[in-house]
């Protein structure tokens, strides 16, 4: 008796375990008989946009006024989405571009393809919709992060170009009426060189310098 009911317990869990495995559903794109088509989808009706798909701002989502790259944020640029900008560019951007832009970013110091500097000539005078465009479809080494990056996020990092190459760039002309224009660090401030982590050593990886011969007769060297 023992042994029956133990065997009817695991005939009434195989098949719980039957119906967990064999569903009553249809898989994507496999064959199905209640269509006379055979297929298991439906067709989308024609115009059919998914939620949130349709794109109709051409601008906002390409950078481009045709085939032309535009120059015009697509939203106002505030105080908020610099620091947004700033923020995804430190994250996404810095690797390679370093965080001031200078192409200089740590996978370059480590080998990696230098990218050129946002503050050279070239890259002053490009639209934003250049960098837009840019991030959304990559150039060159540089792969496109339009999966990485939303589209509002890459217009605020383009507007953060705008402000980093301001900052390398700027003139006297361009501070406002009585504010400082500061020149020189404070008396007692010194400001170190750039950290270089190809040339850089630290204490653990200087050997000791071996010590010194005994003079001769056997007494030790001052």
């Amino acid at each position: 008796m023992v042994l029956l009911l133990f065997a009817s317990t695991l005939l009434v869990l195989a098949g719980c375990r039957e119906d967990m495995q064999n569903q009553p559903k249809v898989l994507p794109l496999r064959e199905s008989d209640f269509y006379a088509d055979k297929r298991s989808e439906r067709q989308l009706i024609e115009g059919t946009v998914a939620r949130g798909e349709l794109r109709a701002d051409t601008y906002f989502y390409t950078g481009k006024i045709g085939a032309n790259d535009g120059d015009y944020m697509p939203f106002p640029v505030t105080a908020d989405v610099l620091k947004r900008g700033q923020q995804r560019l430190n994250i996404y951007c810095s690797p390679c571009h370093g965080i001031t832009g200078q192409g200089n970013g740590m996978i370059v110091q480590r080998g990696f393809k230098q990218p050129p500097s946002f503050h050279n000539a070239r890259l002053r005078r490009a639209p934003l919709g250049y960098f837009f465009d840019v991030m959304t479809n990559g150039f060159g080494a540089m792969p496109d992060y339009s999966q990485q990056v939303a589209p509002t996020d890459r217009w605020a990092i383009a507007a953060y170009i705008r402000a980093l190459q301001l900052s390398q760039n700027a003139s006297d002309s361009d501070v406002p009426a009585g504010a400082q224009v500061a020149s020189a660090p404070p008396p007692g401030v010194v400001i170190p060189e750039p950290y270089d982590t190809q040339g850089a050593t630290t204490a653990g990886s200087v050997k000791a310098a071996a010590p010194a011969p005994p003079a001769q007769g056997g007494a030790p060297q001052p």
